[in-house]
């Protein structure tokens, strides 16, 4: 047989299963991992996988020698705020003197502060910031996102931030979900107004997909932001739109998100720190992902994570996300969530790589195209340079990665001496 790569002497490969839904409950718990493995592709896609013995037959234009490492299907991170203005790193200690966010916030911080510099920058300037996140989110391994927009909280600001994701879509071979998040928060000028701002945001959902510039539309349902009957509204008006639903829900204050998140059919339910036990039976009754952010709860300093254990135990889907943003998790390393999600969640271990995989790709709709590795689907993996897989969750803070692949083509890989480079190119 002759394929255009073959990658062989693959000590593990990581094979999570595809039924066409997500992973609830027991099924989490399984993981097929192929010992002495290998695997072929051509025109961009798995054509053959099987044992390291029957490869030693074959012909291949590339033949990548895994070295005995553990190769996994590329990670998919799907709930990110990619694309925004400034940064927010004065903030930090004003956190550690315990000033109120609230406080913050008066004195120009906190979310509106990101809101002004992203309504500041120009497309180029946050295009060229989003590129270096990006980047490092690919260097850990992640080869599918999901990217929100929220920052502007009108019109323009909100529509440059969503042109941004699709030029990083054009321009990166990797592969980005989009997705509107306009009511992100309320503006100040809105306040005792909120039903007219959200029907605004309800306002560029016809445009918005008329310009092809998101799938996904997400509201943040939260004491002091958008109540459910609100989100409710907006959810659904974005269905009549043709969008596919997702929703920050019960992050704080258990309001019925997740329930809200079920009924309507979303794709997932992200936050859910305060999920209610009825919002758990639904979301394990239903097809709606949990998608679980611990590292928002780990920056904010906080002791109450998300009900991971009972999540999966009453059979829901969980998949996890690094909730990359300015304010309340900054990392784009999605390995390190891995870990807190062993150490805080009370996760297994292969239970964690269902969710960053195939799950999280059920979370953006890309279940069917990211998340596993069979015949017939598109080649994104990642050779990593540990010989267990369970070793990443266990060894934190560190990026495992020694090459990422997109569709059988290296799109980055460590070099020599700490150097690195990454490919932008299609």
């Amino acid at each position: 047989m002759d394929f255009d790569l073959l990658v062989h002497n693959i000590g593990q490969l990581i094979l999570p299963a595809y039924t066409g839904k997500s992973l609830k409950g027991e099924e989490m718990k399984q993981l097929t991992v192929k010992e002495s493995a290998a695997f072929a592709v051509s025109d961009g896609k798995v054509t053959w996988i099987g044992s390291d013995a029957e490869a030693k037959s074959f012909n291949a234009k590339v033949k990548l020698d895994a070295e005995e490492k553990v190769v996994s299907p590329g990670l998919v991170d799907p709930h990110t705020h990619l694309v925004f203005g400034g940064t927010r790193e004065h903030e930090l200690a004003l956190k550690q003197e315990g000033v109120p966010y609230l406080e913050i916030l008066a004195r120009g911080g906190g979310i509106l502060s990101t809101v002004e510099a992203t309504k500041n920058a120009t497309l180029q300037e946050l295009f060229d910031k989003a590129s270096f996140h990006l980047e490092r989110m690919v260097s850990h391994g992640t080869t599918t996102i999901e990217a929100k927009s929220g920052y502007g909280l009108e019109r323009e600001t909100e529509l440059k931030q969503l042109r941004v994701v699709k030029q990083l879509n054009e321009k990166y071979p990797v592969s980005i979900v989009s997705t509107f998040l306009g009511p992100h928060a309320i503006p100040p000028s809105y306040n005792g107004k909120e039903n007219e701002f959200l029907q605004d945001m309800m306002g560029l959902l016809e445009e918005i997909k008329e310009k092809n510039l998101a799938d996904f539309a997400d509201i943040f349902c939260e004491t002091g932001v958008f109540s459910i009957e609100q989100s409710r509204l907006f959810l659904q008006r974005a269905k009549e739109n043709g969008f596919g639903l997702k929703i920050h829900a019960d992050e704080i204050d258990p309001l019925g998100g997740a329930e809200l998140a079920s009924s309507l059919g979303a794709a997932s339910a992200d936050h859910l720190v305060a999920a209610s036990d009825e919002g758990i039976r639904m979301l394990s009754e239903s097809e709606t992902v949990a998608v679980l952010l611990p590292g928002t709860t780990f920056y904010l300093g906080k002791e109450h994570y998300a009900r991971a254990r009972k999540m999966i135990d009453d059979g829901a889907a969980v998949a996890l996300a690094t909730d990359f943003n300015p304010g309340s998790c900054v990392t784009e390393n999605l390995q390190l969530i891995m870990s807190l999600a062993a150490l805080k969640l009370k996760m297994t271990s292969e239970e964690i790589w269902n969710a960053v995989t195939i799950n999280a790709a059920h979370a953006i709709g890309k279940g069917e195209l990211a998340g596993t590795l069979d015949v017939g689907r598109q080649a994104d993996f990642v050779v990593w340079d540990v010989q267990n897989y369970k070793y990443i969750p266990y060894h934190y803070g560190v990026n495992h990665a020694k090459s990422v692949y997109v569709s059988g083509q290296i799109i980055w890989e460590r070099m020599p001496f700490g150097k690195f480079q990454l490919s932008r190119s299609r």
